[in-house]
């Protein structure tokens, strides 16, 4: 606002239209447009040349690389990061002599997701927690928290961790992170965070 400080840096190049509120320590990079009445959380890396419509929420610790545009429908938890220009529609059956305003489709993405390089999402789809979407995958249906998903039209080939390691699980259904050593639970299809085992949860204490 004029006369007051700004608590989030924005390039001279970048506009950020009055409405939009922006969180704290965001940075905000050349030539990106942040229409009003969107919300960035606090931060947020906004990359370069990125369009952010009205009405897009995003949450904390996004990271948006270049040349993504983020349109309106959009509602997005925090720590989700978007590839260099990856995809996202809303609306379903565009024609530009028909005005679709009235219909546009939500697209809303969980905690932690991850969206590919040059990946698509086609709208009205909910992407699950964690969920890891490939590069060029085209999204065209609801994707379960924690699930790998490639290709044309994308399908799931497997599980990822928080941390981004892909899940082998036992018997049991039980999966150790390689990176972490949290533990998962796969059952009836569903994969559940359980966290540090116990001797570890009692390492990191001491």
């Amino acid at each position: 606002m004029i006369g007051m400080e700004k608590d989030y840096f924005a390039h001279k190049t970048a506009i950020v239209e009055e409405g939009a509120i922006i969180g704290k320590e965001t940075k905000i990079w050349h030539f990106c447009h942040i229409m009003p009445n969107a919300v960035v959380g606090n931060g947020c890396n906004i990359g370069q040349n990125v369009f952010i419509a009205s009405d897009v929420v995003l949450g904390n610790n996004c990271k948006v690389q270049n040349n993504v545009s983020l349109y309106t429908g959009l509602l997005c938890d925090d720590d989700v990061f978007f590839g260099p220009s990856c995809v996202f529609t809303n609306v379903i059956n565009p024609r530009s002599a028909v005005n679709r305003r009235g219909e546009y489709r939500s697209t809303r993405i969980g905690q932690g997701a991850t969206f590919g390089a040059n990946c698509t999402i086609v709208c009205g789809h909910n992407i699950g927690e964690y969920a890891f979407i490939g590069a060029g995958a085209v999204i065209t249906k609801d994707v379960p928290a924690y699930a790998l998903m490639v290709g044309n039209p994308a399908r799931q080939i497997g599980w990822m961790s928080r941390c981004g390691s892909k899940l082998s699980f036992d018997e049991t259904g039980l999966a150790k992170c390689p990176e972490s050593g949290e533990l998962y639970l796969l059952k009836n299809g569903v994969v559940e965070y359980l966290g540090l085992p116990p001797e570890k949860k009692q390492i990191c204490s001491l």
